[in-house]
């Protein structure tokens, strides 16, 4: 983000998108977009987040696919975050913290979208394979989706112990941070996803992002109408920390 700027760019291959640039929907037409993608933006935004469903959707080969776009983006030196919002417990999750966060592994990224809604806790295979290898997570908190408010505005405890469940990831997520802003590193490896187009949310919820010290995903920006103003309404102090991140907003352009 110091070098390349706070923008990262959504790599989402939709049928529409792919209709749009003239591809077909199928694996050769996941590439093409993938890989020009890369080639325009490597080296000069922050990070690429592709969105591993749409590989997914075409099975081995759309898998295959995005295994190629993450060693482009590699190699093109752009970070990447894994888009994929994993989320289970025990052995399970320690297999998904293999895929995409361990050396050798031809899924792994720098940074890896997780769900915490089965228990913060059952993030700890996932938090361990970041600490021990440079990487980072990205956990859902405040996301910009309506349906999202049912749980992570709900609250929590009793007495004067009450917080919302958001408030509850977000303090959670300083927790793991605090020792390792406290060495010297400027944020944790533990961000969170706070939607761009979620207004008062974080004042209503009690979430304090500031203090997470953490890098901050910011969906919403460009084609869904969240802009500068909308940025610094939703983070206020916790602005520097933001990666702001568009795919239709600078995709659907075409090539």
């Amino acid at each position: 983000m110091d070098d390349h700027g706070p923008l990262c760019v959504g790599i989402d291959p939709h049928p529409g998108l792919l209709a749009d640039w003239g591809l077909p929907d199928d694996a050769a037409g996941l590439r093409e977009l993938g890989l020009r993608v890369v080639e325009a933006i490597g080296g000069r935004v922050a990070a690429v987040k592709p969105q591993s469903a749409f590989f997914e959707r075409h099975g081995s080969r759309g898998v295959a696919v995005l295994e190629e776009v993450l060693a482009a983006a590699r190699a093109a030196g752009t970070l990447v975050v894994m888009d994929a919002k994993r989320g289970d417990i025990g052995s399970t999750m320690a297999a998904y913290a293999d895929a995409y966060l361990r050396d050798g592994s031809p899924l792994a990224a720098d940074a890896l979208t997780v769900s915490p809604f089965l228990g913060f806790g059952s993030l700890q295979p996932a938090v361990d394979a970041a600490l021990e290898t440079g990487r980072g997570l990205f956990v859902l908190c405040l996301t910009s989706n309506p349906e999202g408010a049912e749980v992570q505005h709900a609250r929590r405890g009793a007495g004067a112990g009450v917080e919302s469940v958001a408030a509850h990831v977000a303090r959670e997520a300083a927790r793991v941070n605090a020792p390792v802003v406290e060495a010297g590193d400027a944020l944790g490896p533990v961000g969170l996803v706070v939607g761009a187009t979620i207004a008062d949310a974080t004042a209503r919820t009690g979430t304090d992002l500031a203090a997470v010290r953490g890098p901050l995903l910011a969906p919403g920006v460009g084609a869904q109408g969240a802009g500068a103003a909308e940025l610094a309404a939703v983070f206020g102090a916790a602005r520097g920390q933001v990666l702001a991140s568009s795919s239709r907003g600078v995709l659907r352009a075409g090539p």
